[in-house]
């Protein structure tokens, strides 16, 4: 671990607007199988102890044949439904993730593949605040007008990167995809405001140590378990409080718009605690912030895109409706941005 964990946010990040695209569809995607807390009490996990410290009740894990590029699929599918645009039209493809299918091909190469279609497709690793950096990076693309339809989504199969046995870790995390088509728009719509960070002297607070370069898979790191997540869960708690009230202040100011303004809050999924803090630190109404935590855990970079599409479906956004969307994990690293639908 880091020798110092007490990592803070040290902004402030160049803040940017983005204007001109829009989002024309959303879609997610869970796995079926269900692991409730109770389920776990073989890990010597109290079921309400997991309840009271995160707010998570239940999480889904893919069944041993999914991979990543599956979840991502169901996901596009049914975002490129929800759009109206059918899949020759998509000219890019961006996959967040950090639990890729494999070390190459990339993911989006393999989602490509599975939909058939000739496009461009990269992934792009940022843990947590993968879909913020995905959907700033396709945003360029289709502002600048190098891409008419993209596809962007997040991605996460966490249950296989956390070690089973961990019952401080292994409980927080689940497996998902959310996904959203862009296309260009009027230039009252799009990023009115955001921002990217990141403090890599944290990384050690939050990776997987080995299976890289840096330190290849060998039979002593599988047997200290090095290809599992580690997480200094405390000193990453209070690093994302401050990222999450210093970054999306940041946002709104340069967007000149205040709380009351913003239709909602889409807060990366990682724990209710965390949620209630950037309620009461940033001025939201708790009914501005979803949750959906307690039915999926942490998927990464699958939450951000999973509630909104779960929000969107339920009820509608409305053209000219301003909602904020906050990413932060492992990295560290962070994204925070106003968008105008």
């Amino acid at each position: 671990m880091a020798s110092d964990p007490q990592v803070e946010y040290s902004g402030r990040s160049p803040m940017r607007s983005l204007m001109g695209i829009q989002i024309l569809g959303t879609g997610s995607y869970v796995p079926d199988n269900i692991v409730k807390n109770e389920d776990l009490s073989s890990l010597g996990c109290d079921p309400e102890w997991i309840v009271q410290r995160t707010g998570i009740k239940e999480r889904r894990h893919a069944p041993p044949e999914m991979a990543t590029s599956d979840m991502a699929y169901e996901a596009a599918l049914r975002a490129l439904d929800d759009a109206g645009v059918s899949k020759d039209e998509i000219d890019l493809i961006i996959v967040g993730t950090f639990t890729p299918d494999s070390a190459t091909p990339s993911t989006a190469c393999r989602l490509q593949n599975k939909l058939g279609i000739k496009c461009a497709a990269m992934d792009l690793s940022a843990a947590c605040a993968g879909f913020m950096y995905t959907l700033v990076t396709a945003s360029q693309f289709v502002s600048c007008g190098t891409s008419k339809r993209a596809l962007v989504i997040g991605a996460d199969l966490l249950s296989r990167v956390i070690n089973p046995n961990d019952k401080r870790i292994y409980p927080l995390f689940g497996d998902g995809a959310g996904a959203v088509v862009l296309g260009p728009g009027t230039q009252e719509q799009g990023l009115v405001s955001y921002t990217l960070g990141s403090e890599g002297e944290g990384g050690d607070l939050l990776c997987i140590p080995a299976g890289g370069t840096r330190e290849p898979t060998t039979t002593e790191t599988l047997a200290a378990n090095r290809q599992y997540l580690h997480m200094d869960g405390r000193s990453v708690f209070k690093w994302a409080v401050r990222v999450i009230a210093d970054s999306v202040t940041d946002v709104m100011k340069h967007a000149q718009v205040t709380p009351d303004d913003l239709t909602l809050l889409l807060m990366h999924q990682a724990n209710v605690r965390i949620i209630d803090a950037a309620c009461d630190n940033l001025g939201f109404d708790r009914d501005k912030i979803p949750v959906n935590l307690d039915v999926y855990g942490n998927t990464s970079a699958g939450s951000v895109p999973i509630v909104l599409d779960e929000v969107h479906k339920k009820q509608p956004i409305q053209p000219g409706d301003q909602i904020a969307l906050c990413g932060f994990g492992a990295g560290l690293a962070w994204g925070s941005a106003i968008f105008r639908w």
